[in-house]
């Protein structure tokens, strides 16, 4: 399988470019900004930029959309940027997709739901709250229209190793590491399914080796707050000087609105794959503690 990512200098293109390399893939991991170790530069939003990795000339079986703007805030005072960084990115590359005949994989989120009945099945009715959930929403719907067979995976807060630490839990851990104080205002009523980037590449591998297609929900088997993801990840550190401040999402007083009871029910994709282990917060940081 000949596999072109975009996005692969971040969270979750990182981790993809990693395990479908050691699963014996032909991968190209692209970049735009940040450049990373084994990657190639490519503009999603100027296709015919000089520079671009010639992605024709690869001829990937699957393209992966990892790249997005992701900072919700920012998107919400910021429609236009949020919207050619999300939505216009895909369409080009579902040019690019079509123009190679390759599948495609797109990374969604469940910021797609309103947050008042999660956690969310696939089949549940959308009903974004957001420029950036809007935006994501529209993009994947494209995507679904357009290509065959295209894969699309929602996930929501990704941890994982990344080279620059950016996710929550990997700067938690980077402060810790450092006997840094930690101040941390948090929401207490937003909950989710935190996936960590190596199982939702790993997902995402099985169900393209299967040639399966459609939505999937991937989460892991944890589900709480953003208070309770903080403390448990803390609670590996036990010399750590913190101030935690559990406050309401509507105190926050945020730019976009967000989901409190976000979200995943996988059952579609653990009844197709029973023996899929996923990790969580607990073995990952049990990991992150041997290896320090």
């Amino acid at each position: 399988m000949k596999v072109f990512i975009s996005g692969a200098s971040g969270l979750v293109g990182g981790n993809c470019l990693k395990h479908f390399t050691e699963m014996g893939c032909e991968v190209v991991g692209s970049y735009f900004s940040f450049k990373t170790e084994n990657t190639v530069f490519y503009d999603t939003l100027n296709p015919d930029h000089a520079n671009n990795f010639d992605v024709v000339a690869f001829a990937p079986d699957v393209i992966v959309h990892c790249g997005a703007l992701t900072h919700v805030d920012y998107c919400e005072t910021h429609p236009e940027e949020s919207y050619e960084k999300t939505v216009q990115s895909t369409i080009n590359l579902i040019k690019l997709a079509k123009e190679c005949n390759s599948r495609m994989v797109f990374i969604s989120t469940d910021y797609v739901f309103d947050g008042n009945e999660g956690p969310y099945r696939e089949d549940a009715p959308v009903n974004p709250l957001s420029v950036y959930a809007r935006h994501k929403l529209e993009a994947e719907q494209i995507v679904n229209n357009e290509i065959e067979n295209a894969l699309i995976l929602r996930v929501t807060n990704v941890y994982g190793d990344e080279v620059r630490g950016k996710n929550f839990v990997a700067r938690i851990v980077e402060q810790c590491i450092n006997k840094q104080k930690l101040t941390l205002k948090l929401p207490y009523d937003q909950y989710a399914s935190p996936a960590n980037a190596w199982d939702i590449a790993r997902a995402m591998y099985v169900l393209l080796r299967d040639n399966k297609s459609g939505i999937y929900h991937i989460g892991s088997t944890d589900y709480l707050n953003r208070v309770e993801l903080a403390l448990r990840v803390i609670s590996y550190f036990p010399e750590a000087e913190y101030d935690l401040i559990p406050i309401s999402t509507a105190d926050m007083n945020q730019p976009a609105a967000r989901p409190l009871l976000g979200g995943f029910v996988k059952m579609k994709f653990s009844n197709e794959y029973p023996e899929f282990l996923f990790g969580n917060i607990d073995s990952y940081m049990q990991s992150k503690n041997q290896n320090r």
